[in-house]
C-alpha cells in the first residue's frame, strides 16, 4: 500500500466532506432559529448590575463562531466557538442576571457557560422571541457538535486551520501561508518537503489551494504511517482487512473478550466509509484509522462508562466525589465567592459541597472563607443553587458538608431556607423513620440531599424526640485551631496563624493580616498563644439550634479523639475530619488502624490551611486508606484535580466509586504500606509502548516556536507503586512525533492504581511547559493499540490532540 493517499481515498474522503456539509446547510436552510442567528440581532452584555452594553451578535456562515461586536467600537470585535460553549441557562440562573431581575424579565434573559474556567456571558435580548430563538439555535449547534464522528470534528479542525492560515480570505492559500500554517499547527517541515506536497495537492497548478486541494495536503501531511503498520501486519492482501483479519487484530492484539466475529462485524458497519468494503465485509486502512480514533478503540474501556458498580453497599463503601471551599473561585485570601462554583462542581459530578456559614447582615446567614477578603454571597443562594443542580449529572446523593460559625437565631435562619427552598430532597429523618443498624446505600438515598454538621445528641434521641432545644459546644470541625498542639506552637508559622485568626475571628486577626502582607511585625508566642487562648474560649460559648441539629441524620459531625476510642465508642453514621497533616500522620502511624475505622464510617479530609492559594494536595494517599471524601478545591487545575477526575470519569462519572473489596471488608486489615502481606495479593506488570502523538497544541505564543514534546507515564496508587517513566523528547515537532519508546511498571495494588499521561515541552534550561494529560483508573485501562485523547490543564478536551499507544498487562508470575 503506497504511504500516500491513494487518488481513490481522497475523492472519498472529500465526497464525504461535501456531504457533511451540504446536510449541515439543509439543516439550516430548514431551522428559522439558525437563520435567525445567521442575520445577527443586538443583544445587552451584563456584566454587573452597573454594566449593561449593547453588543450585535451573529452567528458566522461556518455555523461554529459566533461573532459579536459594540456599535460605539468601531471595528473592535470579539469571536467565540460554540465548541467552547458547554451549556445555556435560561432565565435568571447567574448571580449577574439575579442582580437585574427587577430590570429585565426572566424570559429575556439567558447565560452561556463556557469550558474550563472561562466566564459565563449572561445576556438579555431585546424581546422573548429572540432570546429563545438563540437558546434553541445555540442548543442545536451544541447538540450537532456532540454527535459529530471522529472524521467531522477533524473536518471541523482541518476548517478551523485553513481560516486562520488564510490571512487575505479569499478562500485560497498560497505557499506562504501554507508555509505560516504548518508553525501554526506545531510542525517544523523542511521547506523542500512542504513545497513538494503543496506541488503534488495543487492540481489546477494555480499556485495556491483550494477547498478539496488544502484537504488534499492535509492528508498528505498526516499520514499515519504508525497506524498503517499495524493494518498491513494483519490485512492478508496489504489492502485491507477482511473479518477474518479483523477478529485476529481484536483477539491477538487488542485482547478483547466480546464475540470476535459480531465485534468485527458491527466495528465495520460503524467505521468503514466505503460502501463496497462493507459489502465485501472488509475494513479499509480510513476504516481502520477511525476506529483507533473512536471511543471505542480510545484507552478508556467504554463498558466502565456507564454506571456499572454495585450501588446497593453502605456510603461508607465508597469513594465520594467532594470539593472544598466549593464557594470559592480562586484562592481563599482574596478570592471571589460565588454561586457558580457550587454550579459547576455539580456539573462535574462532585457529590460533597462545602458551606461555610457565617453570621450575615439582615438576619440573613452568608457564606465566604471567613475573616478574609474574599466575597460574600448568601445562603438562601447557595442552597437555591444545590436545589437546581444537585441531580443534573447524577441520581446519586449530596452531601453539604457546613461549616457552622452562625449564632443560633440565624442558624434558624439557615434550617428555616434548607426546609423551604429542598422540600423533599432534604433528607430529614431516617429512610424507613426507625433507628438504622448501618448507613443506607447511594441507590436508597438517590434523589436526596443530606446534611453533615454537628448535631445534638445521637441519632437514637432525635428519633424519639428527647433533644434539648439548644447545646452549648463546638458547631464547626473545621477549624485548624482545634488541631493545634501546645508543645508545637512556637514551630507555626505565620500562614499557620492566619489560618487561626480566620477561623477565630478575633480582634488579632487585623494584626496577622498586616504581618502576612508585610512580612513585619509578626506577633510575639505570648501573643499569639493568648489569641488561640481567646479563640477557643470563644468557641465554647457557641451554640447550636435545634431546627439545625434535626437536618442531620446519617453525617453527624463529631471530633476525633482516636481510632482506639472510635472502635469502642463511634456510630455508624459519625463523620470526623482531618486536615490532610492530620491524615497523613495517621496514615504513616497506623494506616491498618486507618483503614479499619473507614469500613465503618466515613472520614471527609481537606486541603491545610497553609494553602492559602487554594493549591491541592494529592487525594492518592488518602484513598489508599479508605477515605471517602477527600474534599479538593475544584477551582485549581493540577495533578490533584487530574486524579480526582480520573477516578470518578468511571461508573457513568456519578460521583460515586466503590471501594475495592479490601478497603470495604472490616476482617481484612488492609496496610497500604505493606500491600504483599494481603490475602490474593497478584501484582501485575504493565507495558506501555508510547508510539507517537497527534496534533500537540503549542503551548508558546511566539509565532516561531515549535514544541520538543515528551511523554512522561506516572503510577498513582501504594507507595510501593508509585513511579514515575518519561520517553526522549522530540526536536521540534508537535505535530506528529514519533517515539516506540516502552515504559514498564511493577504494580503491586492494580486495584487502587491511577495512571496519569502527561505531555510536556521539553525544555533544557528550565522547567518544562505543561502540553496536555490524561488519567484514569488502571481498572479502566483498555489493552492492545489505543489513542488516548488529551486534555487541557483544566480538564477540557482538545481534539484532536491525542498520543498512540500500546498497552499490555500481565500477571506478575
Amino acid at each position: 500500500m503506497c504511504v500516500l493517499l491513494s487518488e481513490c481515498a481522497v475523492k472519498l474522503y472529500i465526497y464525504l466532506v461535501i456531504f457533511t456539509l451540504s446536510f449541515g446547510i439543509q439543516g439550516i436552510q430548514e431551522d428559522d432559529n439558525l437563520q435567525s442567528m445567521l442575520v445577527g440581532t443586538v443583544m445587552r452584555k451584563i456584566k454587573s448590575r452597573s454594566w449593561k452594553k449593547q453588543r450585535y451578535f451573529k452567528l458566522q456562515d461556518d455555523c461554529m463562531t459566533i461573532w459579536y461586536k459594540s456599535k460605539k467600537a468601531g471595528n473592535t470585535h470579539s469571536t467565540f466557538s460554540v465548541s467552547d460553549v458547554e451549556a445555556i441557562r435560561e432565565g435568571h440562573q447567574s448571580e449577574v442576571l439575579l442582580s437585574i431581575a427587577d430590570e429585565f424579565p426572566a424570559d429575556r434573559c439567558f447565560t452561556l457557560v463556557f469550558r474550563g474556567r472561562r466566564g459565563n456571558l449572561d445576556l438579555v435580548a431585546e424581546s422573548a422571541e429572540e432570546a429563545q430563538s438563540w437558546i434553541s439555535g445555540m442548543r442545536k449547534l451544541i447538540e450537532n457538535l456532540e454527535n459529530m464522528g471522529e472524521r467531522e470534528k477533524l473536518d471541523q479542525w482541518i476548517g478551523d486551520w485553513f481560516k486562520k492560515a488564510d490571512k487575505n480570505n479569499d478562500g485560497r492559500m498560497n505557499f506562504k501561508e501554507v508555509r505560516d500554517l504548518l508553525k501554526m499547527m506545531n510542525v517544523d517541515m523542511n521547506e523542500h518537503h512542504a513545497h513538494r506536497l503543496f506541488t503534488m495537492a495543487d492540481k489546477s497548478q494555480s499556485g495556491t489551494l483550494e477547498d478539496d486541494e488544502f484537504i488534499l495536503f492535509y492528508k498528505m501531511l498526516t499520514q499515519r504511517e504508525d497506524v498503517l503498520r499495524v493494518f498491513q501486519e494483519y490485512s492478508v492482501d496489504g489492502q485491507t482487512l477482511s473479518q477474518s483479519d479483523l477478529e485476529d487484530f481484536l483477539r491477538e492484539e487488542q485482547l478483547e473478550e466480546a464475540d470476535f466475529q459480531q465485534h468485527a462485524k458491527q466495528l465495520i458497519e460503524r467505521y468503514e466509509p466505503s460502501d463496497t468494503a462493507k459489502l465485501l465485509n472488509a475494513m479499509t486502512f480510513d476504516g481502520f484509522l477511525m476506529y483507533l480514533g473512536s471511543a471505542e478503540g480510545s484507552i478508556f474501556n467504554p463498558q466502565k462508562r456507564g454506571v456499572f458498580q454495585d450501588m446497593s453497599q453502605p456510603l461508607c463503601h465508597y469513594f465520594i466525589s467532594s470539593s472544598h471551599n466549593t464557594y470559592l473561585m480562586e484562592d481563599q485570601l482574596r478570592g471571589q465567592s460565588s454561586v457558580e462554583g457550587y454550579i459547576r462542581a455539580l456539573t462535574r459530578g462532585c457529590r460533597c459541597v462545602e458551606v461555610d456559614c457565617w453570621d450575615g447582615a439582615n438576619g440573613e446567614p452568608i457564606v465566604y472563607h471567613g475573616h478574609t477578603f474574599t466575597s460574600k454571597i448568601l445562603f438562601k443562594d447557595v442552597v437555591s443553587a444545590v436545589g437546581t443542580y444537585a441531580f443534573k449529572v447524577s441520581d446519586y446523593p449530596v452531601i453539604l458538608s457546613i461549616e457552622n460559625h452562625c449564632s443560633v437565631e440565624q442558624q434558624r435562619v439557615m434550617a428555616q431556607h434548607l426546609n423551604h427552598i429542598l422540600g423533599d430532597k432534604l433528607l430529614k429523618s431516617t429512610l424507613d423513620g426507625k433507628v438504622p443498624i448501618g448507613l443506607p446505600s447511594p441507590e436508597d438515598l438517590k434523589g436526596k440531599i443530606l446534611l453533615k454538621a454537628k448535631k445534638i445528641g445521637g441519632l437514637e434521641e432525635s428519633l424519639n424526640e428527647i433533644a434539648e432545644d439548644s447545646l452549648n459546644g463546638e458547631i464547626s470541625d473545621e477549624d485548624e485551631v482545634a488541631e493545634l498542639d501546645e508543645d508545637n506552637l512556637h514551630r507555626e508559622s505565620v500562614r499557620r496563624r492566619i489560618k487561626v485568626g480566620q477561623s477565630c475571628g478575633t480582634t488579632f486577626w487585623p494584626q496577622i493580616q498586616t504581618s502576612y502582607y508585610t512580612w513585619s511585625n509578626e506577633p510575639t508566642e505570648s501573643t499569639w498563644k493568648t489569641s488561640v487562648l481567646s479563640c477557643l474560649s470563644q468557641k465554647s460559648k457557641q451554640r447550636l439550634s435545634k431546627e439545625l441539629s434535626d437536618c442531620v441524620v446519617y453525617c453527624k459531625s463529631v471530633r476525633f479523639s482516636s481510632f482506639k476510642h472510635s472502635r469502642v465508642h463511634s456510630k455508624f453514621y459519625e463523620v470526623v475530619s482531618f486536615t490532610e497533616s492530620k491524615a497523613r500522620k495517621h496514615l504513616r502511624e497506623t494506616g491498618a488502624e486507618f483503614v479499619h475505622h473507614n469500613t465503618q464510617q466515613l472520614t471527609r479530609v481537606y486541603p491545610s490551611g497553609f494553602r492559602t492559594d487554594s493549591s491541592n494536595f494529592n487525594p492518592q494517599e488518602m484513598w489508599n486508606v479508605g477515605c471517602q471524601i477527600v474534599a479538593l478545591n475544584f477551582q485549581t487545575a493540577g495533578e490533584g484535580m487530574d486524579l480526582n477526575d480520573g477516578l470518578f470519569s468511571q461508573n457513568g462519572r456519578c460521583g460515586y466509586v466503590l471501594k475495592p473489596g479490601f478497603l470495604r471488608d472490616a476482617e481484612k486489615r488492609f496496610d497500604p504500606e505493606g500491600p504483599q502481606k494481603q490475602d490474593g495479593y497478584q501484582p501485575v506488570i504493565l507495558n506501555i509502548q508510547v508510539i507517537s502523538g497527534q496534533q500537540l497544541p503549542k503551548v508558546n505564543i511566539k509565532e516561531d516556536s515549535i514544541v520538543d514534546p515528551l511523554v512522561r507515564v506516572e503510577i498513582h496508587g501504594v507507595p510501593m507503586d508509585q513511579a514515575k517513566q518519561e520517553t526522549r523528547y522530540i526536536d521540534n515537532n508537535g505535530f506528529n512525533p514519533v517515539w516506540y519508546d516502552t515504559l514498564h511498571f511493577t504494580i503491586h495494588t492494580p486495584e487502587l492504581a491511577v495512571v496519569r499521561f502527561v505531555v510536556e515541552d521539553y525544555d533544557k534550561t528550565s522547567k518544562n511547559d505543561f502540553v496536555g494529560q490524561y488519567t484514569l483508573p488502571l481498572s479502566c485501562m483498555q489493552q492492545g493499540y489505543r489513542h488516548i485523547h488529551l486534555l487541557s490543564k483544566d480538564g477540557t478536551s482538545i481534539p484532536p490532540s491525542s498520543l498512540f499507544v500500546h498497552i499490555r498487562i500481565t500477571r506478575l508470575e
